[in-house]
């Protein structure tokens, strides 16, 4: 069951988190996609997660796997049959398809791996330096902002 939540209050007081409003609003309208393929998104440690698509019915050169800002799309298109063989009854689902994984800020992809019918893509987080929490050192005293920059002047002028 969907139900149509309206993000507005939340857009409206806080700063920087369009992207995940926009997520959250196309998630509830539904995906258009009909299940094929189908698919895991495994976590297997602390900052890496594993996609597995079973791809049966199709060879790894007639697969693309393209990420691009944050998104990852999966494609894959079959080769046209030499039409030796005439099928009686055919139940592998092998049409084409494309799938589409948003990702979220800072989700490198890595490799792509194809075995016994599984396409395998590995997918990691990787936080820049700048964006990893640090420890503040804490001096001792209290001082107002300007005092913090007076005591910086008179740092470089002793230096």
């Amino acid at each position: 069951m969907r139900s149509n939540f309206d993000f507005t209050p939340y857009r409206r007081s806080t700063v920087g988190f369009d992207r995940l409003f926009d997520l959250l609003e196309t998630g509830t309208r539904g995906d258009a996609s009909d299940g094929y393929p189908p698919f895991d998104i495994v976590r297997d440690g602390e900052d890496s997660y594993r996609i597995t698509l079973a791809v049966a019915g199709f060879r790894p050169d007639e697969i693309e796997v393209i990420a691009q800002q944050n998104q990852l799309t999966v494609t894959g298109k079959r080769a046209e049959e030499d039409g030796k063989g005439r099928y009686l009854h055919r139940g592998i689902a092998a049409r084409d398809f494309e799938r589409r994984f948003q990702l979220a800020d800072f989700i490198e992809v890595g490799e792509a791996g194809f075995d016994n019918g599984l396409l395998s893509i590995a997918l990691k987080r990787v936080v820049p330096e700048a964006m990893k929490p640090r420890k503040i050192a804490i001096g001792g005293g209290t001082s107002a902002p300007g005092q913090i920059e007076s005591r910086k002047e008179k740092a470089t002028e002793s230096a």
